[in-house]
């Protein structure tokens, strides 16, 4: 049976704080990994924007690329993503141009609609609730990084004519059928809400249009991921993203904290589905066990490209999980090529 795996595979960083860690080590643990991932064959090294959230970091996201990208040498950076309706398409133009600039051929631009953080805060932003307005957002950023054109009165400058590429990213069908309609690369959120990731890649590929962007759909989906030399290892690992998950959903700090030998007493039934249904696409175990679950994700979704983020506590053993999944990767790419 032929595995129909991706050529990419690719990093999605939040830039956690561990429990007793500080912001300045989990800025330099983000730009070692990145450094590693290069050096490991992964196409991108994606951050995400997340306000009043103590224990993420990746609040100045912008910031936090453009740190990644100079320390690095050919990994593409971006955004996974930028929170639209939190700024005006313009200043993400100017910001992104500048990246580019800077950069050249190595930055992404990846947008979403939600808030990227709680209720507070989106008020703080001046946050856009309109969902309506969403898709002329998106219009003006494309518009902004496109060339400018004669009789133009306001362009991003820098920005106009890098053609950053956009993609969208959704845990909806809603951004799925956006980026169909535009023509634009997706990324869709399994890495916390894999309940519609079958019925969005349906209505993304469904519904693709052509466009100066793309011929075809290209489609990315999100890995929760925590890999070990053994399975046993990998499951107690992965009590801190499962701790990390339980303190979401109770609205209080999201450190990371080091795994525990169970997490038995520590939740509710109520809390422990909830966790592991946002979850519910998780890869957790040792080589052999996460090739073989990569490969039926891959079976499962035919994905372009799969964007794996890990909440492992231990620093080195959480570089070591990433190695992993780039072993399998490589390994199934092989397998692919060799019609097996």
């Amino acid at each position: 049976m032929t595995v129909p795996a991706p050529a990419r595979f690719s990093v999605l960083d939040l830039a956690p704080v561990r429990v007793d860690g500080t912001i300045a080590e989990a800025f330099q643990n983000t730009l070692d990994l990145a450094r590693h991932a290069e050096r490991w064959g992964f196409t991108r090294f994606w951050l995400a924007e997340h306000h009043n959230m103590p224990g993420i970091a990746s609040a100045a996201t912008s910031v936090l690329i453009g740190y990644v990208a100079g320390g690095t040498s050919s990994l593409r950076v971006g955004s996974g993503g930028v929170m639209l309706p939190n700024h005006a398409p313009l200043v993400i133009a100017e910001q992104f141009g500048t990246l580019e600039t800077l950069y050249p051929g190595r930055i992404d631009l990846g947008v979403g609609r939600a808030p990227g953080s709680d209720g507070v805060a989106s008020r703080a932003l001046r946050y856009n609730t309109k969902e309506e307005e969403f898709p002329q957002q998106v219009g003006e950023l494309l518009a902004y990084l496109a060339p400018s054109a004669a009789g133009q009165r306001l362009r991003a400058y820098p920005g106009a004519g890098t053609n950053v590429p956009v993609w969208l990213l959704g845990s909806t069908t809603y951004s799925a059928q956006l980026a169909a309609v535009l023509g634009l690369p997706f990324a869709f959120a399994s890495q916390f809400a894999p309940a519609l990731l079958m019925e969005a890649i349906e209505a993304y590929r469904g519904g693709f249009k052509p466009s100066k962007y793309l011929d075809k759909p290209y489609l990315m989906a999100g890995v929760p991921l925590v890999a070990a030399e053994t399975d046993i290892e990998a499951e107690r690992l992965a009590t801190s993203p499962l701790q990390r998950h339980l303190k979401l959903i109770r609205g209080e700090p999201i450190f990371v904290p080091p795994p525990v030998e169970s997490m038995d007493g520590l939740w509710s039934e109520a809390e422990q589905f909830l966790v592991e249904s946002r979850l519910g696409a998780a890869v957790i175990g040792g080589p052999e066990t996460v090739q073989h679950k990569l490969a039926q994700l891959l079976r499962e979704t035919d994905a372009d490209e799969l964007i794996f983020t890990s909440d492992v506590y231990d620093h080195s053993l959480r570089l070591r999980s990433f190695e992993i999944a780039a072993d399998a990767m490589k390994k199934l790419g092989i397998l692919q090529l060799q019609g097996v």
